[in-house]
């Protein structure tokens, strides 16, 4: 019944219910359960004759805040910090720096969380992950009061930050890109550097990833509580997190928290009314539309930053912008203007002495070219190439042997085009860009299939459905199952390959993914199923 997990299995809670529901016949549980379900004050409702949960609770906390042990009353003061800070799990880091240790002793702060195991008032979810049940997230925010909750929470989103910037430096290349999303922005708090001083670089980039995934969750809850916040302090941390949070969020391919965390990005720079965060947070909207087929809408945001940009003389962002539209055209079927905007981004790279943005130019140029000479097409992708060799780029290199590949694939050469995919593949290795290695596994499938590889094709393209469900890319998975449907159909399991392309046109609708959509519509009207 639902009464057992809205009272967290306690059995001082359990025993309440019970007492109540015996006094009252005509309150059921069901009924029970709905109050205790739509009321923030639960432990109102868990009190009967002398039981008292929130009494009980009081008890435990008192006793270790009155300890003569320094871990039960940094205990104590570790559950008054998690009232002010309402966050889904709690790992060691943060919680040292909300005991005001700065973090310089993460032994305290590990002592107390697992004393407050030992006493039953967390829980540790995952190794190093912990939590309170609802009745003692109750109690605590009771504990914080509102006295210096504003403070604590900024001390949250400080840390966050500043490890955000850690992650940015160990994510993304050196260059003109880090550069640029490291220069602080109008609203960005002055004492943001110092801070990210205080924090260890991460020793890889897999390091980094891990901890992105493993705050995300936190990260999102603290954006949604504080992107509206009239606290501009709490704000202006915000804006600068989520901006250097965002190639994060992009290179993971977390689809979701992406678009909540760029539009709270967006609210929160034109609340401060900072300009250059504003032009990041549509940029990185736009970056979001890409990735999931609607690149009408992400021309229409890339655009808006374009203005901005140029307005305030930021030669850098303006080639990215122009590059950007010059991929958005292409994908679009607006080839003169992509091609426009594509030699006039190369024009800014040269200037800038940009060799990455040279390279992603090139490559963009070369998409552009394999509509007409996929031959001259694979020449762009090979200057790319080439730069990335000599600048030791993993994005361009692993970028141009997946674009040279796909050139292949349109020469009719699937053999040539496998090789580049694997290599692709190689480069990236993981974690890395999901959008890069989204669309090297793709190719790859296509290549396989088409050489006659069927089983290793299935068994890529399987693991390819799987990573883009867990990311919740809808898009990729809808190109995935289109494949998967090729593949069926070959093996003569005609019925499992229509439920595949209805899927996947189900997952398409509202994209700009013209060919596949109407290749997709093709084979269920041969099929009479559609």
């Amino acid at each position: 019944h639902p009464l057992i997990e809205l009272t967290g299995r306690l059995p001082l809670a359990l025993r309440v219910v019970a007492a109540r529901l015996a006094a009252r016949h005509a309150l059921t549980p069901d009924v029970l359960a709905d109050q205790l379900a739509a009321t923030e004050d639960r432990l109102r409702h868990l009190e009967y004759d002398d039981l008292s949960v929130r009494r009980s609770l009081a008890v435990a906390h008192d006793a270790l805040a009155a300890s003569g042990r320094r871990s039960d009353r940094d205990a104590a003061l570790t559950l008054c910090r998690i009232g002010a800070v309402d966050l889904p799990t709690y790992g060691v880091p943060l919680v040292a720096r909300l005991l005001g240790t700065d973090g310089t002793d993460e032994t305290r702060a590990a002592d107390a969380l697992d004393r407050l195991v030992d006493v039953a008032l967390l829980e540790e979810k995952a190794y190093g992950r912990y939590a309170p049940h609802g009745l003692v997230r109750d109690f605590a925010r009771e504990l914080a009061g509102t006295g210096h909750a504003p403070d604590i929470a900024r001390t949250a989103l400080r840390w966050y930050a500043a490890v955000a910037e850690r992650a940015l430096t160990a994510i993304v290349e050196p260059g003109l890109d880090l550069e640029d999303r490291r220069r602080p922005t109008a609203a960005q708090p002055p004492e943001h550097a110092a801070h990210v001083l205080a924090i260890p670089p991460f020793p890889s980039s897999e390091k980094a990833f891990a901890w992105g995934e493993s705050e995300l969750e936190n990260i999102v809850a603290l954006a949604e509580q504080h992107a509206n916040s009239p606290d501009e302090r709490a704000a202006a941390h915000v804006s600068t997190l989520l901006r250097l949070l965002s190639p994060f969020l992009q290179r993971s391919g977390r689809v979701a928290e992406t678009e909540v965390l760029g539009r709270a990005a967006l609210t929160v720079a034109r609340r401060l009314g900072d300009e250059e965060a504003e032009a990041c947070a549509l940029g990185d909207l736009a970056g979001l539309h890409f990735l999931t087929g609607r690149q009408s809408e992400a021309l229409a945001l890339n655009d808006r930053a374009l203005a901005i940009w140029r307005r305030l003389g930021r030669d850098s962002w303006t080639r990215r912008c122009l590059n950007n539209r010059g991929l958005l055209l292409e994908g679009l079927g607006r080839y003169a203007e992509s091609g426009e905007a594509l030699r006039l981004s190369l024009a800014y790279a040269r200037q800038l002495n940009d060799p990455f943005g040279e390279a992603v130019t090139h490559s963009n140029l070369g998409n552009l070219y394999e509509h007409t000479d996929p031959r001259a097409a694979i020449e762009q992708h090979r200057r790319s190439l080439t730069i990335g060799e000599e600048t030791g780029s993993v994005v361009v290199r692993h970028s141009a042997h997946c674009n040279i590949g796909y050139a292949h694939l349109t020469l009719g050469e699937p053999a040539a085009a496998m090789a580049h995919f694997e290599e692709s593949l190689r480069i990236l290795g993981s974690p890395g860009d999901w959008h890069g290695e989204s669309q090297s596994r793709l190719g790859l499938v296509r290549a396989l299939r088409l050489v006659g590889h069927g089983e290793r094709a299935a068994a890529e393209c399987a693991e390819l459905l799987r990573r883009a469900d867990a990311r919740a890319d809808r898009y990729t998975g809808a190109l995935a199952r289109h494949q998967l449907g090729l593949l069926l159909r070959e093996r003569g399991r005609s019925e499992e390959a229509y439920e595949q392309w209805r899927a996947a046109l189900d997952a398409l609708d509202g994209t700009d993914e013209k060919a596949v959509l109407q290749e997709l519509i093709a084979l269920l009207d041969d099929s009479g199923l559609r």
